[in-house]
């Protein structure tokens, strides 16, 4: 008789794929032992899916509810988009894998039909152009970038709601995860992927998370193969970053990781609403020692300002 072997997921399109996408690598471990299935949690994030998630709060609003089915037993284990899942777990929760990592950066979306641009940009878009995102992260350097020429919109909805609304005038573009467009089949409605030296992508961007408790030793073993090292301790530094910053804060905090034969490079960004102020700055170190070299980023962005924008007395 198979093990039955439970993964909370959200129900989105995009959570889905993800859920299933582990539940085919879980299966190519031990698909004689196991029976894996999806089972699918609502949060606060969905429930709320209309308000902005400045309003309703970031801080676990997409795993809240899941991590509560794992801690009590009804699921066995969770995917997580890492960028999604606050720094500090609760207690009694842990990573297990970290997967091999997707495109990092954000992508420029024009709407299908609309005015066509030579060479797709930020820097290229007509003024007044209508863009949406629901990201401060974004909304900062967008700002920063365009100096408020741009109409900025706010978006909520899955990736194809986005779309939907994109395509049918509501804006002229959007700025949205290049992960999630190609995992869903999108890749073709890339206008033009966003370099991290204009748009620094948000902590953990194209990485997913496997969470189980931290006292399922036999499930942990199992999803061990499934941990991609480079990726890790590249997700691993951003995150000590972001917790070293505060993490739970609404104002728009962006880092990304490149790990490259034992050598890591972590850069960090820390920025007022208005994109007047933005703090910017690069460190190096081992990819072994991943946690600290975020922290250490941290406290240079700190010491040159960041805790007045955290703790909004700058904007």
């Amino acid at each position: 008789m198979k093990t039955p072997l439970i993964i909370g997921s959200r129900g989105s399109r995009l959570a889905l794929w993800q859920a299933e996408s582990i539940k085919a690598a879980i299966e190519t471990l031990d698909a004689q032992a196991l029976e894996v299935r999806i089972q699918i949690i609502k949060t606060s994030g969905d429930v709320m899916k209309d308000a902005p998630l400045a309003m309703i709060g970031g801080k676990g609003v997409f795993t809240k509810e899941i991590e509560e089915a794992l801690l009590d037993g009804r699921i066995d284990l969770a995917v997580h988009s890492l960028k999604d899942l606050p720094t500090t777990l609760p207690l009694g929760l842990f990573i297990a894998a970290i997967t091999k990592r997707e495109d990092a950066r954000d992508a420029l979306v024009l709407r299908a039909g609309g005015a066509s641009l030579e060479h797709p940009s930020i820097m290229r878009l007509p003024e007044g152009t209508v863009i949406g995102t629901s990201s401060l992260r974004r909304l900062a350097q967008l700002k920063r970038l365009r100096r408020h020429d741009l109409a900025i919109k706010d978006l909520r909805g899955n990736v194809d709601t986005r779309l939907r609304k994109l395509d049918e005038g509501h804006y002229d573009a959007l700025i949205l995860a290049a992960a999630g467009l190609r995992r869903l089949g999108f890749a073709d409605r890339i206008s033009a992927p966003l370099p991290t030296s204009e748009m620094l992508p948000a902590v953990g961007q194209g990485a997913l998370a496997i969470e189980t408790r931290d006292d399922d030793r036999s499930l942990i073993d199992l999803l061990a193969p499934l941990d991609h090292a480079r990726t890790r301790a590249a997700c691993t530094a951003e995150r000590a970053l972001l917790r070293a910053l505060g993490g739970g804060c609404q104002l728009p905090i962006a880092a990304h990781a490149v790990v490259d034969e034992g050598h890591l490079r972590i850069e960090g960004l820390v920025a007022g609403l208005s994109g007047d102020h933005i703090i910017r700055d690069t460190h190096e170190g081992k990819a072994s020692d991943a946690a600290r070299a975020g922290e250490t980023l941290a406290t240079r962005l700190l010491e040159r300002g960041a805790d007045s924008l955290l703790s909004g007395l700058t904007t």
